[in-house]
């Protein structure tokens, strides 16, 4: 009986180690493996937004304003501007992810949680994991614009 656990504990232990990461082979380019990201979502999160938003164009104050009311209605409660509260302080999140990255963590916080490798070191410091507040994509945009202002 103790013989048969072992064979099927041995190839078990490998499985497992294997999932876990174990010594991944660099790719063809001779990068380390990423999470199965590939290297857009790696600098620019996962989730709708799957080209880079730039903020090249002028603030729009009708936007920002609406963004303002958004922000203060669904992330105040554990987002500050200007310090740490429950979740990151976002006044100068820009100069920290991109903008992409901020739409995509505000559409899709569940996956990039899950999956994504500076979401999930983050949880190290912020360990309460970010819910969906139901924001539509005009809406994220709009939270976006009112944090360059603040930025």
């Amino acid at each position: 009986m103790h013989h048969l656990t072992r064979i099927v504990a041995l190839p078990l232990c490998a499985l497992v180690f294997i999932a876990c990461g174990g010594d991944a082979e660099p790719d063809a380019n001779g990068d380390e493996p990423s999470n199965g990201l590939t290297a857009f979502e790696e600098e620019h999160g996962i989730g709708p937004f799957t080209v880079a938003v730039t903020l090249e164009d002028p603030i729009d104050p009708e936007k920002a304003e609406m963004g303002q009311h958004v922000f203060e209605a669904n992330c105040e409660a554990c987002h500050m501007l200007d310090e740490s509260f429950v979740g990151p302080e976002l006044g100068t999140v820009l100069d920290r992810r991109s903008p992409t990255f901020v739409l995509n963590m505000i559409m899709n916080p569940e996956e990039m949680t899950r999956r994504h490798p500076v979401v999930q070191e983050m949880l190290r410091e912020y360990p309460l994991i970010m819910p969906y507040q139901n924001i539509s994509e005009e809406e994220a945009l709009a939270i976006l614009e009112y944090l360059r202002t603040v930025h």
